[in-house]
């Protein structure tokens, strides 16, 4: 992106804030406040806010409880044993995929071992799994185990990919060379959609072409991905994918996590699974018989009946969604780091004072930016979060930025620059 066509005033981001289609969208979310101001919310990858559309989605579902019951459960326009469904073609749209290939169910850690139990099958020779090193700890252990299951050496089983020397983000081309370099080995190419600490956006339809060519299951974490980069997982064919929705998608502290199941995959109803009632055929689910039968698609991976109350908080964060358009939101996306990252080179000075380890092209990042600080590091950050930021700290020098689209603006930027610009002035 050319930064030169960015202007560090308070005119500026009110102009590019008057211009943005999505502006009305904040109003939709209740901003924190600290000291009676409103915070600079940076911090969308770890907790999306709170829709002001959510409590009256919960209280529907509250009073129907209170009325009704277990009748609830069959009564009604929005019947309970179908809570899930609404949720389907929204999550569809952001996930490029069918209808029928996604279900909101679980959490991400738990949809991932069930994923893995279908999808990670090693064999004698092809039992190795290629992932990125520094993945999401949650994504290391899951994959430890999984491995430790079927009888083999983590050490041996798992193939960590690492950037090159003196470098912060995985290549492309390394990716695709060390798929084809180990294809006799792997068993499956299991990676995150956007890296939860550089912020880069990695290329899913190359990995998952170039895994497929060589007969390779590919899954991805989408935790960081969805509902903040585009996504066509069917046209990629990705053999399946999870993620959470508190993050980007806005859904409330641990909530409701989702799968993508490719079609392809849809009627293999004798692949490996963990079974559980809702999974099976809903036409038959109440008679209570023995002999699962699973369902077509990603609703065949269904266990428990449906969170009700997650679901509506999750519906009402999805509608925004479907309001905006992903379109929008991802343009406006790269406008905001990119103006983010000309704020930062303006005002915290040169490469001895810091180093942006997210990707330079907003295409290639999701809306976060990790700085790593050469000078200062927490004791900034800390001075930083007093004067109202919410942002993230990662060890051992990083701060993870990440505007919104939804609700940060340009002129949470240039506020972010001002207080920047003033602390650093600040320091001896």
């Amino acid at each position: 992106m050319n930064l030169s066509r960015f202007a560090f005033s308070l005119e500026f981001a009110k102009e590019m804030d008057n211009k943005d289609p999505l502006r009305d969208f904040r109003d939709k979310f209740y901003i924190p406040e600290k000291n009676g101001h409103p915070v600079l919310y940076f911090c969308g990858n770890s907790l999306g806010l709170q829709p002001k559309s959510v409590a009256a989605s919960i209280n529907r579902d509250l009073k129907k409880w209170a009325e009704k019951g277990v009748e609830g459960h069959f009564e009604g326009a929005k019947p309970w044993v179908d809570a899930r469904k609404p949720s389907k073609p929204i999550l569809a749209k952001l996930l490029g995929a069918l209808p029928e290939e996604v279900v909101a169910m679980n959490s991400l850690s738990v949809n991932l071992h069930l994923l893995l139990v279908s999808f990670y099958r090693p064999e004698k020779r092809k039992f190795k799994i290629l992932t990125e090193a520094g993945a999401f700890p949650s994504d290391q252990y899951i994959l430890a185990s999984q491995v430790k299951y079927h009888g083999y050496n983590p050490e041996e089983a798992i193939i960590e990919m690492s950037p090159q020397p003196g470098e912060h983000l995985l290549r492309t081309n390394d990716i695709l060379e060390k798929i084809r370099e180990h294809q006799d080995e792997l068993a499956l190419v299991m990676m995150s959609g956007v890296q939860y600490y550089t912020g880069q956006f990695f290329d899913l339809k190359a990995i998952s072409r170039e895994a497929s060519l060589h007969g390779i299951k590919v899954g991805f974490d989408l935790a960081h991905a969805i509902g903040n980069v585009p996504l066509a997982l069917h046209d990629w064919g990705a053999d399946f994918a999870t993620w959470c929705s508190y993050k980007y998608l806005n859904s409330g502290p641990g909530n409701v996590s989702g799968i993508f199941v490719h079609q392809k995959h849809a009627n293999e109803k004798d692949i490996p699974r963990f079974a559980g009632w809702w999974g099976h055929d809903e036409g038959r689910r109440f008679l209570m018989e023995k002999g699962f039968d699973p369902m077509p698609g990603a609703d065949g991976w269904l266990l428990s009946n449906d969170p009700v109350l997650g679901l509506a908080a999750h519906q009402a964060s999805l509608e925004i969604f479907e309001a905006a358009g992903m379109e929008k939101i991802r343009a406006k996306s790269e406008l905001l780091t990119g103006y983010l990252e000309f704020v930062i080179r303006e005002t915290i000075g040169g490469p001895g004072e810091f180093e942006l380890i997210s990707p330079s092209k907003p295409s290639e990042r999701g809306c976060q930016l990790s700085l790593f600080l050469h000078k200062g590091g927490k004791a900034i950050f800390d001075l930083w979060t007093e004067q109202g930021l919410v942002a993230d700290w990662r060890n051992p020098n990083v701060i993870r930025l990440a505007p919104t689209p939804l609700y940060n603006s340009f002129q949470d930027v240039y506020a972010f620059g001002k207080m920047v610009q003033t602390s650093l002035d600040s320091q001896p």
